[in-house]
């Protein structure tokens, strides 16, 4: 019998139990948990998906990545499924309980757009068990969408029998190792008219907050030579983002940056928005440390803290439309899904500008004299990375120990947005933690198991192989931020708020280390 006769009838079953009981399943009793359990998980181990990781191999590698469904700020951490190949994404499942109205709810299409299209990838499923819809967001996502905005494909379970070769061979395992799922999102096109990315919406977003905070800057600081103009509209950009996608990933408390807009201004007290933010932002340099957030000088820190930004003059009306634009329901990025790779990508075309001044003071923003003599920004595709990374260090790395890798040095002389190093140091990631998840006892300062069993590099042995490993030097100073703030990010990626403190409890140090320029 064949994979594909051998799924069919196990579709089959489910189909009949389904049917069978639709009353009890249907019912508002039977939880979304139960859906997974019963039908949704048992659908995907029918695709050849190895939903439960039967087959033990690293946990980095695993065919299915559950998320954990605690609730940040109210809503879902992140999408209940993560379908990969190799560790690639492929595609997200969002999962709802069969008594949810998929076919015409407009709040759970735009949920899964917003993963699916935060994430970069093509394709996002939808289902209950009863219904299936297959979503490819080629816009921002919007509440405002109907359902059938962006779906391309609509089943029922009743549908799932007759159509199983159709499904099969789009979703399975072996549809994606062969090559039929890239097939399918081909049209899928971005580059077409009429469509865009997360990279080119976000981009979009960043440059008008530079516009607008340059300008307004600019206006209220009279004094501020124009090196210190760029130096704080690129800081003050940084540490939102920065705070905003911590946010998502439940490092920070949900809902504190949005917060500080409900401040209203008084006679005693002008600029409330702005004041607030940098008190929040000095909150930060005790737990983070990293040169992002520091106002203090410190003995073993040799840049010197940042004075500026305190003293400046921010109208609250700009920071406010900034901060409202970042949250739930009407904004189309879901933080916690935009990888660090796709932000580096996204700031690699930011620093192609600059902000100058007029002779009145005014702010201007225009390309880099380099960039027009270059007739624009070229940025090294992520596959482009990851290949020359993996034909290097990855070879460098075979047959070595903890020990021995301690002493290698990767360095990238013209580092820019960071890819390159942002590719070495997750490849010691990788390296690292398989390393030591095949130990039969792995030292617990390097790795512990989280709540899901799941084994992870502490952010004491993350931020070790950083600072020891990765180096980088360029002779713009935005893009050296640039890359800090990138590999900033990747040290907590995979970390939530409790384990981040618990951490820091233990080893009496802030979360992030301190990446200094030389």
């Amino acid at each position: 019998m064949s994979k594909f006769e051998s799924s069919q009838k196990e579709i089959e079953k489910l189909v009949k139990e389904f049917k069978e009981n639709e009353h009890i399943y249907k019912s508002k009793t039977f939880d979304e948990e139960n859906t997974k359990i019963n039908f949704i998980n048992k659908f995907f181990i029918a695709l050849g998906w190895d939903v439960y990781n039967d087959s033990g191999i690293a946990p980095q590698y695993k065919d299915v990545e559950f998320e954990d469904t605690m609730l940040v700020g109210g809503k879902p951490k992140a999408p209940d499924y993560c379908f990969r190949i190799g560790g690639v994404r492929k595609f997200f499942v969002e999962a709802k309980k069969p008594s949810a109205d998929i076919e015409h709810d407009r709040k759970y299409a735009f949920q899964l757009k917003r993963y699916t299209w935060s994430g970069g990838l093509s394709i996002g499923l939808l289902t209950d068990f009863e219904e299936l819809a297959i979503y490819e967001p080629k816009t921002a996502p919007k509440k405002t969408h109907n359902t059938s905005v962006d779906r391309t494909k609509y089943y029922k379970y009743t549908e799932y029998v007759e159509k199983w070769d159709e499904i099969y061979n789009t979703f399975s395992k072996e549809a994606v190792l062969c090559g039929k799922f890239d097939k399918f999102v081909e049209n899928n096109d971005r580059s077409k008219k009429g469509t865009s990315s997360v990279d080119t919406e976000f981009l979009k977003t960043i440059e008008e907050w530079r516009l607008e905070l340059a300008r307004n800057i600019a206006l209220r600081n009279k004094k501020l030579t124009v090196t210190e103009l760029n130096f704080s509209v690129q800081l003050i950009i940084d540490r939102i983002i920065f705070l905003r996608i911590a946010e998502d990933r439940g490092i920070e408390k949900y809902g504190q940056l949005k917060k500080l807009t409900e401040l209203t201004k008084n006679q005693k007290d002008n600029y409330p928005i702005y004041k607030a933010f940098i008190e929040l932002c000095k909150k930060a340099d005790t737990k983070y440390n990293s040169g992002l957030f520091h106002f203090t000088e410190e003995e073993d820190i040799s840049l010197s803290a940042d004075t500026l930004t305190p003293k400046l003059h921010v109208d609250d009306s700009k920071l406010k439309k900034i901060i409202n634009g970042l949250y739930y329901p009407d904004c189309p990025y879901e933080f916690s899904m935009i990888s660090t790779e796709i932000l580096g990508n996204i700031y690699e075309q930011f620093l192609g500008k600059v902000i100058r001044l007029t002779d009145g003071h005014q702010a201007k923003v225009e390309d880099k004299p380099e960039v027009k003599k270059a007739g624009g920004i070229y940025y090294t595709p992520q596959y482009i990375v990851e290949y020359i990374v993996e034909n290097t260090i990855g070879e460098l790395l075979k047959g070595k120990t903890p020990n021995k890798v301690s002493k290698l040095r990767f360095l990238d002389p013209s580092c820019g947005s960071g890819s390159f190093l942002l590719g070495a140091y997750q490849k010691l990631l990788y390296w690292h933690l398989e390393y030591y998840s095949n130990l039969e006892q792995a030292p617990k300062n390097v790795i512990y198991a989280g709540k899901d069993g799941i084994p992870r590099l502490t952010i004491q042995e993350k931020k070790r192989i950083l600072l020891n490993n990765i180096y980088g030097v360029d002779i713009d100073s935005q893009a050296v931020e640039v890359t800090k703030l990138s590999l900033l990010l990747k040290v907590l990626e995979d970390e939530n708020k409790d384990v981040l403190e618990s951490q820091q409890k233990l080893i009496q140090e802030r979360a992030l280390p301190y990446l200094e320029i030389i």
